[in-house]
């Protein structure tokens, strides 16, 4: 005969999980500072919100606000709670960061995969103990594609570059930009159309893709690379602190395990990737547009330039407690072995 009472603690058991509440829906206010149409919004940031819903089975879910403050103040805009997640720029906040500079070096890798995976595994080895993005939850770090140099003035050689008056972003591309004797102009990048259209300027750094995110078609016609690029721009993704440690212990993990680190920095940088290759396309067919690519002997002559600036951001790394040139060459293995 059945044991009566195992079986009505079974119904008991079944009774409650037909009348239990379905799991709390956590939707992130995700702050973006770039027009709603750029791949940061389209794929980057709505990709990470797709890879934590599919890894917390729909737990975790975001939507994107924009104007909610200019690039510079996101971070403390995460901080002090006004968005749940947000990307920075780290050469936004000059003096706030400084191991950031180690991936914006020039020469590192070729695609903006290869080398945000490698700086997410060098942050965890190195970086890290330097705590500079203390008061926030770090969800992942990347970077963009090599960045190049957009004009509006023809632009044949690297001596061209002397005294053009160029936008840089700040962090490794301004000590570059000073190298090459360049008139630095720093803007934010939702403001380079209207600089360059305006006169305010002649040049913009910035990767490939831009051409289309930022409409620099329109108003740089000439595209003057150098393989490998001249810098690269280093990225964050934040969290809320208080909003992570309020979900529950095993949404936490799920995120930890299968989005962020490693995996949010390969789908990034995938997508910036892809972002550059289209827009590198479409550069060629315009009609009105020019690409130079730097001669041999002018790549040979930015390759000081390069290791001039690396010997900079090594010291500055050695300055906060790192040991940079392992680092560095953590960061050169790594990203070559992707």
């Amino acid at each position: 005969m059945p044991n009566i009472s195992r079986l009505l603690a079974t119904a008991a058991l079944c009774v409650s999980a037909l009348t239990a509440p379905a799991l709390a829906e956590t939707k992130l206010t995700v702050s973006s500072w770039v027009p709603p149409t750029h791949p940061m919004n389209t794929k980057m940031l709505t990709g990470l919100i797709e890879m934590m819903s599919e890894a917390t089975n729909g737990e975790v879910t975001g939507e994107l606000k924009f104007g909610l403050a200019p690039p510079p103040a996101q971070m403390d805009l995460v901080m002090d709670g006004g968005a749940d997640m947000t990307i920075i720029v780290h050469a936004y906040q000059p003096g706030r960061f400084t191991v950031s500079k180690l991936a914006e070096i020039p020469g590192l890798g070729e695609g903006a995969e290869d080398v945000s995976v490698a700086y997410w595994r060098v942050h965890e080895k190195f970086l890290e103990r330097a705590d500079e993005h203390r008061g926030v939850k770090l969800v992942t770090l990347f970077v963009h594609g090599p960045g190049q140099i957009h004009s509006n003035k023809e632009i044949a050689s690297l001596a061209d570059l002397r005294n053009l008056k160029t936008r840089l972003g700040g962090g490794v591309v301004a000590d570059v930009g000073k190298e090459l004797g360049m008139i630095g102009i720093q803007v934010p990048a939702p403001k380079v159309y209207e600089t360059l259209a305006s006169g305010a300027a002649d040049a913009v750094a910035m990767n490939v893709g831009e051409r289309l995110g930022f409409r620099l078609n329109e108003v740089a016609k000439n595209l003057y690379e150098m393989p490998g690029g001249f810098y690269r721009t280093s990225f964050a993704v934040l969290m809320n602190q208080d909003v992570f440690d309020s979900l529950p212990r095993r949404t936490r993990r799920a995120l930890e395990s299968k989005v962020f680190g490693e995996p949010a920095a390969r789908m990034i940088g995938k997508a910036w990737d892809a972002y550059d290759a289209e827009a590198y396309e479409a550069t060629k067919a315009a009609d009105d547009a020019t690409i130079v690519t730097a001669s041999s002997n002018d790549r040979v002559a930015f390759a000081m330039v390069g290791a001039k600036v690396r010997d900079k951001v090594i010291a500055e790394l050695e300055a906060a407690g790192i040991d940079g040139a392992a680092a560095y060459e953590m960061m050169v293995e790594e990203a070559d072995a992707q």
